[in-house]
């Protein structure tokens, strides 16, 4: 099978030189993929393989880990550019997708009955709409009696790859916003009460009536909040679900940019939900992740192809098959026996 002879050829070459560790592996960082990575990890270990330790410190927490040697693999929601990925010796691909919801706590309130566009999102994480009886939130919500009580924005402190893409969505949204504020995982937030991970932030709003957080749709799910539609490019509001986060990731190019440097924020289609996210697994390069490395990309391989009904099961989407393919020729090219240096391009594999 062309799959299992690839990372049979990649082990092949670094245990020339690296002995097999037979030893957990250790990673950390996004908080976002924390539930399916802890679900992964404890199948994987269950099948036999090797105990993963991952702490779900941030993406930021994750990048500064992998970079100094600490942990084996990081993973941020937040791709990289070439130029930091060639700076620090790291590969970058994709293991799955999510979707972020606002989600709010207000009595009466459920699920899929608020509505949001991404210009009063912005308005509101920018301090300028501060009650919810605001006109600017009755007026896309008419049906609804929503009581005179302030807004507290509740926003994540540390450094996030969900913050990265709300950041990165509500720039595409929000003139305002993108000159203010920008995107980015940490920025000036202009009002609000912070929170740490996507348990920190969904933990807060929970706790505070009139709170408003972001968050991946899992954690909604599991903490009962109640989560609030966006209206898309094309002017529906659409339900965050399996089918409108396929229709939001259907016709994104992961080869336009090298190293799956993709936004899956805003997508056009009429069914597609818009604020999306995937999460990057980071490793080492070349003879410096040696063993370790092979180690990761052998779990990761397990992963994305006998994890897609446990990523699933928790609101995530797992990469189509066809990308799975273009992950796995990226580790030939980037990682493989044939791979001499950062001067290759993906433009020179051919998507088997």
């Amino acid at each position: 099978m062309r799959r299992a002879s690839l990372l049979i050829a990649i082990g092949l070459v670094w245990a020339t030189a690296f002995p097999a560790t037979g030893q957990q592996i250790s990673g950390s960082g996004s908080t976002f993929v924390f539930p399916v990575l802890a679900k992964w990890s404890d199948a994987y270990q269950k099948a036999g393989h090797e105990r993963i330790e991952y702490q779900p410190i941030g993406s930021s927490g994750g990048l500064t880990e992998v970079k100094a040697g600490v942990v084996d693999f990081g993973v941020s929601d937040a791709p990289l550019d070439g130029y930091q990925l060639l700076r620090d010796g790291l590969a970058q691909f994709p293991v799955v997708i999510g979707a972020i919801v606002p989600v709010v706590n207000l009595d009466g309130i459920t699920a899929g009955q608020l509505r949001f566009t991404g210009q009063l999102l912005a308005d509101i994480y920018l301090g300028k709409v501060k009650n919810w009886s605001d006109p600017a939130i009755t007026a896309i919500n008419p049906s609804i009696s929503l009581p005179d009580r302030a807004i507290l924005v509740v926003h994540r402190t540390d450094g996030s790859g969900t913050t990265y893409n709300w950041t990165d969505y509500l720039s595409k949204l929000s003139g305002e916003w993108k000159a203010r504020v920008g995107s980015g995982t940490m920025v000036a937030w202009p009002t609000g009460a912070g929170g740490r991970g996507n348990s920190g932030v969904a933990d807060n709003v929970a706790r505070v009536k009139g709170a408003i957080g972001y968050i991946e749709y899992g954690y909604a799910q599991r903490k009962k909040l109640a989560y609030a539609l966006v209206r898309n490019r094309a002017g529906n509001f659409v339900q965050p679900d399996m089918s409108s986060f396929q229709a939001a990731t259907a016709d994104i190019d992961w080869t336009r940019e090298r190293d799956f440097n993709v936004s899956l924020t805003d997508a056009p289609k009429a069914d597609a939900y818009p604020v999306m996210a995937a999460s990057f697994a980071l490793i080492h390069k070349y003879a410096k992740g040696g063993a370790r490395s092979r180690d990761v990309l052998a779990f990761f391989q397990w992963a994305l192809e006998h994890g897609r009904d446990m990523a699933t099961s928790l609101d995530y989407l797992p990469l189509p098959p066809p990308l799975v393919q273009e992950v796995e020729d990226y580790w030939s090219a980037e990682l493989g026996p044939d791979a001499e240096g950062p001067s290759l391009t993906r433009a020179s594999r051919t998507p088997g």
